[in-house]
């Protein structure tokens, strides 16, 4: 198991105050053999400084390492370039202001290894602010810092009640849960050779993280494990705070994928795509 290459993968852009954090989250993974490849999208602040900072630790700590900094193209183009980069059998996707715990890789590592019908594992998300200190969610998704009745602990617990199944269920990752939403926590380690129908990222589909589960869901499976094994960073730059922003990639990767469903094979898809 130690000698499998998981492929860590990051686009980095605009947070010079979290990205060595994030780093760190990778270095104190408990799986030893990893690769680190950032791409920095042109960011405007020293982002790409604290990333070369951080080079010499990462050499050191890491099989191969790749940093390189571009002109701003946007995440669809800096995960397509990213992910060529990759050499592992295994990818893990994090933000540059997120953090994985140290058991991350090597709990999903475990499942994947075990269960060849799975192309996606993940695990629960707590919340942190932007001073990495631990918060909780009221229901308007703001950070709270005390344990209220109606306050959400975990991303699961929010997501769980939202779409009213039980994310150890077997309906974690279908595709008939996710049409019309993504529900999937971050931190989630996948399977290289899904890459080869979800590639390559597209304009089209401008909520990359939702486009990628929906292709997973169609012809394979996803894993939920019931543990935390990343934090999700609270600020006031995350995307998810700009809810206008949010609702229009999510209709237009919405309206891609239903043009999409009229050209897939219908005999290499799940069951329930078709239902």
């Amino acid at each position: 198991m130690e000698k499998i290459l998981v492929s860590v993968v990051i686009p980095a852009y605009n947070h010079e105050k979290y990205i060595q954090e994030t780093i760190e989250s990778i270095i104190a993974q408990t799986h030893e053999n990893i690769e680190l490849i950032i791409i920095d999208d042109g960011s405007t602040d020293s982002t790409w400084q604290k990333i070369q900072e951080m080079k010499d630790k990462c050499e050191k700590r890491f099989t191969n390492v790749h940093f390189e900094t571009k002109n701003n193209e946007g995440t669809v183009d800096t995960l397509n370039k990213l992910l060529a980069l990759t050499n592992g059998e295994y990818v893990y996707i994090i933000a540059s202001d997120d953090l994985a715990k140290p058991d991350a890789i090597k709990l999903e590592l475990e499942f994947l290894e075990k269960e060849p019908g799975y192309d996606l594992c993940v695990g629960n998300s707590d919340f942190i602010d932007g001073e990495s200190k631990t918060c909780y969610w009221d229901k308007g998704k703001r950070c709270i810092y005390k344990k209220e009745k109606d306050c959400y602990l975990t991303f699961a617990q929010f997501a769980q009640k939202r779409m009213k199944f039980k994310f150890t269920s077997k309906k974690f990752g279908t595709y008939e849960t996710l049409y019309d939403r993504n529900y999937i926590p971050n931190g989630y380690l996948i399977r290289k050779s899904a890459f080869n129908y979800i590639l390559p990222f597209r304009k089209e589909a401008p909520l990359e993280d939702y486009y990628m589960m929906l292709q997973i869901s169609k012809y394979s499976k996803m894993k939920y494990i019931d543990k935390i094994l990343f934090s999700y960073r609270q600020h006031d730059k995350n995307t998810m705070n700009n809810l206008t922003h949010m609702f229009d990639m999510t209709d237009k990767t919405q309206e891609w994928e239903e043009k999409n469903l009229a050209n897939i094979d219908k005999t290499k898809v799940n069951q329930d795509v078709l239902s």
